[in-house]
Order: C-alpha cells, then sequence, then structure tokens
C-alpha cells in the first residue's frame, strides 16, 4: 500500500531523481534519497508547503533537487531504478533518512545542523537532515 498518491509518469520521475542524485552511493543511497522525496510530499510543513505530488517535489522552485539541472537526470529510469523507487512510495524507510527533509554532500564531515535542522546521519558521501517532531509531525 502507498503512503502517497502517484502515477506511473511520477514513479518514473522519482526513479531519474534517486540515481541522479545519489547513484555513487549504491542502492540504498539511491532508497534514502526517495525517502527525503517521499517525506517532502507528506510533510506539508517548513519548506514544503503546498507539496503534494511527487512532480511538484521533483521540480519544486525553489528548494528543490539540483539534480533535475543535469542532463543525467533527463535519462529514461532504468527498471531497477523504478523497483527502488516503489519501495519508498510502499513506505519502505531508510536510516538515517527515515524522517529527513534535506541531505547534502559535504566537503569534509558533516556539521550538526544544516539551516536549522538537525543531522540525523551520514551515509556515504550524504548527510541527512531532520526536522523536529513539533515542526513536521506528518514526517
Amino acid at each position: 500500500m502507498a503512503v502517497i498518491a502517484y502515477n506511473e509518469a511520477e514513479v518514473e520521475l522519482l526513479a531519474r531523481l534517486m540515481r541522479a542524485e545519489a547513484e555513487g552511493d549504491g542502492l540504498e543511497g539511491m532508497l534514502m534519497v526517495g525517502n527525503v522525496g517521499v517525506n517532502r510530499v507528506l510533510g506539508d510543513c517548513l519548506d514544503f508547503p503546498d507539496i503534494r505530488t511527487l512532480e511538484q517535489m521533483v521540480f519544486q522552485r525553489p528548494g528543490g533537487f539540483e539534480a533535475t539541472t543535469k542532463g543525467y537526470f533527463y535519462q529514461r529510469a532504468r527498471p531497477e531504478d523504478i523497483q527502488l523507487a516503489r519501495r519508498v512510495i510502499a513506505g519502505e524507510r531508510f536510516h538515517p533518512a527515515s524522517r529527513a527533509l534535506w541531505f547534502f554532500m559535504p566537503t569534509g564531515q558533516c556539521p550538526a545542523q544544516w539551516y536549522g535542522q538537525w543531522n540525523t546521519g551520514r551515509y556515504k558521501s550524504h548527510c541527512f537532515f531532520a526536522p523536529l517532531v513539533s515542526d513536521c509531525p506528518s514526517v
């Protein structure tokens, strides 16, 4: 059962985003990017008010994903990437991204906070950040 509404075009969009943002971090890294995307649709809080669909989340401006400005994002989704996207749409969560709304790739250590949001951990090259439950209870 899906935790958010979606259509097949949006599954492919999410799959392309996950690959473009985190292919270098392997399957788990891609799943964590998917968690962040799904959380933004679920959240309706902080930087993501009125984000109701995967398409709105992927192309949000400002505050969206850098990968959407690169050619690699526009390649066709592979079947294995689509399967990963379906897993996070179905509600699978992966620490440290299980409640995260943001991530980035630092040049060094992960900071304790990033724009006021707390670090939940690092997976390979990405640091993940989640809001307080009081700030975003729906994630």
